[in-house]
């Protein structure tokens, strides 16, 4: 009970500080993002506000930073204000069960952005495997016959915890690459990813064998970029996957080998204009995911990447 109190000031500590672009007359949808400054995260909310002006939502943000119990404690406080959607950036349905129970005693439908399907769930988008599969084929093939790879992992995040178990499940044939597993925090990402790069790569010098690291999303691979940079070893492949602007002027640059783009800003624009069909639907309505396709970027196709989606590079 202590837990869930704290959670709930906190969430209400952050909710005082969230946007909302409030409309008398207009439905409340509430958004909890797990850390709403990340570029992949302000694409999403940026096609869920856009699709919501067009719908007659009100939108109101609440940056959970990192917490399930924050994320909990936020959809409570939806339910209590007596919002008519609820969206869950990327807490896993299993972290937030107080919060479904609450929204659903309400009557109120909560879909996730890749929390995955279960409980009372209803729809799930940008589910994490299915994206980062290409960028994790290319890094196992571009190693070849083997070496070392550090692997920037999160677990609190579904998507995260689904990269980082098709990751595994791709290299159990690939018992030649030697794996070192260091989980980031959120905030702290940065931070993390080139500390434990800097710890990494003072035990795998230059040109013992082939060398590479992948974040489960490109943020820690970014902080992994600038030790890399700093200690000036040009001999290690990097992967992201999400292809924020960072990692696509890094692939440009050629400091990063390979992302996944994920077109959140459409995955968030789709998801609030299924809305209206579950709603209306009630308990009719069967659970489904509908994931837009992801794009391998690599520092071959980066510029006619950027040519076909010049939108990408500006967020």
């Amino acid at each position: 009970m202590r837990t869930v109190v704290t959670a709930a000031l906190a969430a209400g500590a952050v909710f005082a500080a969230t946007v909302s672009s409030a409309q008398a007359g207009e439905r409340l949808l509430g958004i909890v993002s797990i850390a709403a400054n990340e570029a992949n995260n302000v694409r999403y909310i940026e096609g869920a506000r856009a699709a919501a002006a067009e719908d007659g939502w009100e939108v109101s943000v609440i940056d959970a930073a990192g917490s399930a119990d924050q994320a909990n404690a936020a959809i409570q406080n939806f339910a209590n204000r007596g919002a008519a959607a609820v969206i869950d950036m990327v807490f896993p349905y299993s972290s937030i069960g107080a919060g479904l129970a609450a929204a659903d005693s309400a009557g109120i439908p909560v879909v996730t952005w890749g929390g995955g399907l279960g409980r009372t769930v209803a729809s799930t988008n940008g589910s994490g495997a299915p994206i980062a599969l290409p960028v994790i084929e290319k890094l196992i093939d571009d190693l070849g016959q083997g070496g070392s790879l550090l692997a920037l992992t999160y677990r609190t995040g579904e998507v995260c915890r689904d990269r980082e178990l098709l990751l595994d499940e791709l290299l159990k044939s690939r018992p030649d690459i030697s794996v070192t597993k260091n989980e980031v925090r959120i905030p702290g990402y940065l931070e993390d990813g080139a500390q434990y790069t800097n710890a990494w790569l003072a035990s795998h010098p230059e040109g013992a064998e082939p060398l590479a690291i992948w974040g489960c999303w490109d943020d820690p691979a970014i902080g992994g970029i600038g030790s890399l940079r700093q200690q000036g070893r040009e001999d290690v492949l990097v992967y992201g996957v999400n292809g924020n602007a960072q990692a696509l002027e890094n692939i440009r640059r050629g400091h990063m080998t390979a992302t996944a783009w994920e077109d959140s800003y459409a995955e968030g624009y789709d998801m609030v204009k299924r809305l209206d069909e579950i709603i209306k639907a009630g308990d009719a309505w069967e659970p489904k995911a509908a994931e837009v396709p992801a794009v391998l970027v690599t520092q071959d196709n980066i510029e006619k990447f950027l040519e076909e989606h010049p939108d990408a590079y500006g967020n």
